[in-house]
């Protein structure tokens, strides 16, 4: 009796060979016109991390450190949003809305590690900030080329191997019917819902993930800045204090959304999930988040202004001549 109820078992864990994303279809109607806002959305996001890396590589005052690494994190964020977003808005004029198991993996494994990435290359950025206000003379050796380029290295292959282990874990589940997941891409929490097992101590491993990913690094953010308020609070000139504080600015203002947004979703020990308030906060961060780095970095940061202004110069005066 055992034996068939291991086998009946057996077969039933291999029913699921697919995926259905319900994303916004409760919304009905409202689905043409969330397709029109987020097309809209995305196209800008794209343009302006585009014309971010593009300044950053074309512009030789830019080539410093703290640029290097904003050019790396429009980089991830515009394959971050490549791996959600297209997909979206198909789903959002389609009736059939499935994934394949094996698609919804590959989609979680570069969602996740581009998204860790993320939180570990705005901890370096913070650490860049301290070395250059609180260590302005040993500043070419603590963030030298080679040390940047150790640093990027670091970050890339942290997120991915975290986001490959939480893949494995996930997708090692037995899913034996329920195939609907309630988001509009494959987010961890939604997929570890469907499981038909236990999975109280995978949630404690997203969780032991997500507090390396984000608290660490946003802990690691906060002492640097903490270090970074005193030495600007020595300054004697105000206007020394008002440019050393303007290069950290934009750095904060990112990092206040992207890990307020991520530590909601993610720093929570259990995979409850909160269908309309988790997507809502979900949309910040993968939508959100992208479209803010690239206009806050443009249009509060004087370097980028000028070299903004230089590059299209070049390229109106090559069209002139051609």
């Amino acid at each position: 009796m055992n034996q068939d109820c291991q086998n009946i078992l057996a077969e039933n864990l291999t029913m699921v060979t697919e995926f259905l994303l319900l994303g916004f279809s409760s919304l009905g109607e409202i689905q043409l016109a969330l397709f029109v806002i987020f097309l809209f959305l995305y196209l800008a996001i794209l343009s302006g991390n585009v014309t971010i890396i593009s300044v950053i590589r074309q512009d030789q005052s830019l080539h410093t450190p703290m640029y290097f690494f904003l050019g790396i994190l429009s980089t991830s964020e515009t394959f971050y949003t490549f791996v959600i977003l297209p997909r979206m808005l198909i789903n959002l004029l389609s009736v059939a809305r499935t994934i394949s198991f094996i698609c919804c993996a590959i989609q979680m494994f570069f969602f996740l590690g581009f998204a860790m990435n993320n939180c570990l290359v705005l901890g370096v950025m913070g650490y860049d900030r301290y070395a250059a206000i609180c260590h302005p003379l040993h500043y070419p050796i603590l963030m030298s080329w080679q040390m940047c380029g150790k640093l990027a290295a670091a970050c890339g292959i942290g997120g991915f191997s975290a986001s490959l282990i939480l893949v494995n874990l996930v997708f090692s589940l037995p899913f034996c019917g329920a195939n609907k997941v309630n988001h509009y891409f494959c987010d961890i929490s939604p997929v570890i819902h469907l499981a038909c097992t236990n999975t109280d101590v995978y949630e404690f491993a997203v969780f032991i993930c997500g507090v390396l990913a984000i608290v660490v690094p946003f802990l690691f953010i906060c002492v640097s800045y903490v270090c970074i308020l005193k030495t600007i609070l020595k300054i004697p000139s105000a206007e020394g204090r008002q440019k050393a504080f303007s290069t950290c600015a934009s750095h904060l203002t990112v990092v206040i959304v992207h890990y307020g947004c991520a530590s909601y979703i993610y720093l929570r020990p259990t995979a409850n999930y909160v269908s309309s308030k988790d997507r809502l906060v979900t949309v910040m961060y993968t939508i959100v988040t992208p479209l803010l780095s690239p206009m806050v970095y443009s249009l509060r940061n004087k370097d980028v202004h000028i070299a903004l202004r230089k590059v299209w110069g070049k390229n109106r005066a090559l069209k002139l001549n051609n």
